[in-house]
């Protein structure tokens, strides 16, 4: 693997020097993942130099704290092939480095998470909300962590599961309040998946009967606050921000063009495969995983070419049907995570800071800019995929005369 990278004398030299093998193989394993060849020399340098620092030896175990300490000595003038003191991001990356090479021969020694007593019964729950209730993977887990949160707080107080009651479920919730971490909507969602969890509990006898039905969401309205969403001139200095011949510039704008033109959700744009572009017929498939369902889009000349642009010219091959994929090793395709941070940290560098930031901003604006066209809500609801125009309705709030279009709505609902 060395010959691969390096110059032969300095292949050589790799070659000659302790653990060689096991450090070819992590560089291999990072190859295979798509890792550039900048990034498999840096690898090797720092795989050299944290075995000379700790004086490694084959199955030695590595702490964490170890590994920081030898990117201190390595950090010093001198310490490492660079002159001057290295910046704390280059000690930070050699930590990291160190960590995932280490991790991947299990030679890091790293402390076992906490964990609770009840992970088979969530394990369980999960199935069951997987197979009987049908529900999308981002919802199952939801549940699921709402869970794991309230077993992990239960942790150390002797509590078992068919003990609990509804004061301790209190408790836990009354211990975020006092953090002031969560809103009145988090809270609320969270009453709301530990009341299925429990009533999921209740029916196959692993806690009091009653239990579920002790608690109490706290109030909250749907429709109390006005969209987050951006202004049109911020959306369209956004698009305009993203130039350049980079293939994440290539990957961001394709992506930004699909969230803006048609206000589509995190989870549909990282659902999006190659198959789903019909060139012939210039349409868009897009799968909703929320409601369920699949929408036939036109594709418009200016997002099918940024699409085409960023196939052509940067999108990674041989890693999968995927249309988006991570700009960097690992190479893997695009997540919801990974969407919200390019949209964030792109506002950012145009001087948006605050407020809502993420893909949902923008299918806000989206909405927002419909409206402002004077699209009827009914259009705007199709528009978005709402099933509800309830769900729709929400966007009226700032133009008084689509409240007429709502209402008429709600009156066709009840004919």
């Amino acid at each position: 693997m060395f010959e691969a990278i390096f110059f032969p004398q300095t292949a050589a030299r790799y070659r000659a020097t302790p653990l060689s093998e096991q450090r070819a193989q992590y560089l291999r394993h990072l190859n295979e993942l798509g890792a550039r060849r900048t990034t498999l020399r840096k690898n090797a340098n720092d795989q050299l130099s944290l075995v000379r620092l700790l004086h490694l030896r084959e199955g030695d175990g590595v702490s964490v704290p170890q590994i920081e300490a030898a990117a201190a000595i390595w950090a010093l003038p001198k310490g490492h092939r660079y002159a001057g003191t290295a910046s704390p991001k280059a000690k930070a990356h050699f930590v990291s480095r160190g960590i995932q090479w280490l991790r991947f021969l299990g030679w890091l020694d790293e402390p076992e998470h906490q964990r609770h007593l009840y992970g088979a019964e969530v394990a369980i729950f999960k199935k069951w909300l997987r197979q009987e209730r049908g529900l999308s993977t981002a919802t199952i887990q939801a549940y699921c962590a709402a869970a794991d949160h309230f077993f992990c707080r239960l942790a150390g107080k002797d509590v078992a599961l068919n003990d609990i009651r509804i004061t301790n479920i209190d408790d836990v919730i009354a211990a975020e309040h006092r953090r002031g971490a969560w809103s009145r909507r988090t809270k609320h969602d969270y009453a709301q998946r530990l009341r299925a969890f429990f009533l999921f509990a209740e029916a196959r006898g692993w806690c009091r009967a009653g239990l579920a039905a002790g608690i109490m969401a706290p109030r909250f309205m749907a429709d109390e606050s006005v969209p987050k969403g951006l202004g049109r001139a911020d959306v369209l200095h956004l698009l305009a921000s993203v130039v350049g011949d980079r293939a994440v510039d290539k990957r961001d704008t394709a992506i930004l063009m699909l969230l803006i033109a048609y206000g589509l959700r995190a989870g549909e744009v990282r659902g999006l495969q190659l198959d789903d572009l019909d060139w012939e017929n210039d349409r868009l498939r897009v799968r909703c995983p929320k409601p369920g369902r699949t929408h036939l889009w036109p594709l418009s000349h200016q997002v099918g070419h940024a699409i085409l642009r960023y196939v052509r010219e940067a999108r990674p091959t041989g890693f999968g049907r995927n249309l988006f994929f991570t700009a960097h090793a690992p190479i893997r395709p695009l997540g919801r995570a990974a969407l919200g941070k390019m949209v964030r940290d792109r506002l950012a560098g145009i001087g948006i800071v605050s407020g809502r930031r993420g893909t949902h901003a923008l299918r806000h604006a989206a909405a927002q800019h419909l409206l402002d066209q004077g699209m009827s809500m009914k259009v705007i609801g199709d528009f978005l995929g709402h099933r509800d125009p309830s769900s729709t309705a929400i966007y009226a709030k700032v133009n008084l005369t689509a409240l007429r279009e709502v209402a008429a709505l709600d009156l066709e609902g009840l004919a």
